[in-house]
């Protein structure tokens, strides 16, 4: 009885798993499947096909599959790119509302860009800040970003002083070279020679920039 259970329960075990088996002389054998014939059973091993009698194994035990491997995560898509860092003086120009030109055109007579231009009467860097100016817009003349971010405001704030005058930018120009007080003087640009041309060489390079195909 007790072997005629044992062949029920081999003939029960499906025959499409993978299975081992064990034999009575104490042998196992590792099947992919395995299929009943009549009183035997065929196996496909590794090593190729083997038949074997049914009551020749004792025990049938299927191999558990491997979990299949989780699904590759779907791909992300790449970061967007960083914005290009914005030019120092168009940064400038724009915080303070004025056209880039026309700061670049300032910025160039002034020092040619230069952070290391020094002037006689002790000016500094790019927007030739004087020491006393730059204190009170609250900026680093040495650094160079906050140097153009003052130098922007100061001109900024000249056209604005200026803004009901016929030749409001001549007056900025002129404060920004002589101060506002020389121009209060002469009620517009002074007669120095200096600042003449100082203001005729900004304007000149503002509308070339102007002029030049986008």
């Amino acid at each position: 009885m007790r072997r005629l259970a044992v062949l029920l329960t081999l003939l029960a075990v499906p025959a499409v798993a993978a299975e081992m088996l064990l034999l009575a002389n104490g042998f196992t054998i590792r099947a992919e499947s395995v299929e009943t014939v009549g009183a035997a059973l065929r196996l496909q091993t590794a090593s190729g096909t083997v038949e074997i009698p049914v009551a020749h194994v004792v025990e049938r035990e299927a191999i558990a599959e491997p979990p299949p491997p989780p699904p590759a995560p779907a791909p992300q898509p790449p970061p967007p790119a960083a914005p290009p860092a914005q030019d120092p003086l168009e940064a400038a120009a724009n915080k303070a509302g004025l056209p880039p030109e026309f700061l670049k055109s300032v910025a160039r007579i002034e020092s040619a860009f230069r952070q290391d231009a020094f002037s006689p009467k002790g000016a500094i860097g790019v927007m030739q800040l004087m020491p006393a100016t730059a204190r009170e817009l609250g900026v680093n003349p040495h650094d160079k970003e906050q140097n153009l971010e003052g130098g922007a405001r100061l001109l900024r704030d000249l056209l604005v002083k200026y803004q009901n005058e016929p030749d409001q930018v001549r007056r900025a120009l002129a404060a920004y070279n002589a101060g506002p007080g020389a121009v209060a003087r002469f009620n517009g640009t002074p007669p120095y020679a200096e600042t003449q041309n100082y203001v005729n060489k900004v304007l000149a390079e503002y509308h070339r920039l102007r002029s030049r195909p986008q």
